[in-house]
């Protein structure tokens, strides 16, 4: 899933310091199973944004909204019927969220309420952590499905580095070796014949480097 988390309350009333009416829009998806975005959110933000704003005797309207995926066109669209009543949107959906909010309501300032983080699993409550850098040439099933771009500190194909230590990176001792992850799993699997192969130069043609990323699904289009 996406994890974010919240942007500090100072920072979303400078955004909207000249508005009087807006909403604050979340959204069910990911940012709802990590605490940053869902309805619940949507109403502790609006509260504490109100209770601001009337501390300076600038007080503020707000819509509370909690779309079913920001990402999905037909539920922007619920939306439509009163988006031009009000003077921007404070979006705490996801990255994408926000810039989709901003292409179908051009008329209207979309501000993020979080900061996007990384694709990610809960590894118990309250706390989550990075798996995927979305490369677009996923490879674990040579890393016995653990991935060294998203792990590995340096993203090394071949690993371990010369850094790591007692299986912990160098860049910190709380960090485990992804590397060693790898090979720790490998061997559990009696795959270790799969680290022994040297693999070719990773094609980073699907990756973010090339530009913003399209996939085209010709069986859904038509």
């Amino acid at each position: 899933m996406i994890v974010g988390n919240a942007k500090p309350l100072a920072e979303i009333l400078q955004m909207i310091e000249s508005h009087q009416k807006i909403i604050i829009a979340g959204c069910h998806g990911c940012v709802t199973v990590c605490r940053a975005g869902g309805e619940k959110e949507v109403q502790i933000l609006a509260s504490a944004l109100r209770l601001a704003r009337e501390a300076v005797k600038n007080p503020l309207e707000i819509r509370e909204v909690s779309l079913e995926r920001q990402c999905d066109p037909e539920y922007l669209e619920t939306m439509r019927p009163y988006a031009g009543d009000y003077q921007a949107v404070v979006s705490i959906g996801c990255g994408a969220g926000v810039q989709f909010l901003a292409e179908h309501f051009a008329a209207l300032p979309i501000y993020p309420g979080i900061n996007t983080n990384f694709i990610g699993v809960t590894e118990r409550q309250g706390e989550w952590a990075e798996r995927c850098q979305a490369c677009g040439d996923c490879m674990l099933h040579l890393t016995g499905g653990i991935c060294p771009i998203a792990r590995c500190s340096k993203s090394i194909l071949h690993g371990p580095c010369g850094g790591s230590v007692d299986g912990h990176c160098e860049i910190d001792k709380d960090v485990p070796c992804g590397w060693q992850l790898i090979i720790d799993r490998l061997r559990a699997l009696n795959m270790m014949d799969s680290y022994e192969k040297l693999r070719p130069m990773k094609s980073w043609r699907t990756s973010r480097d090339g530009g913003p990323r399209r996939i085209v699904r010709e069986d859904l289009t038509r």
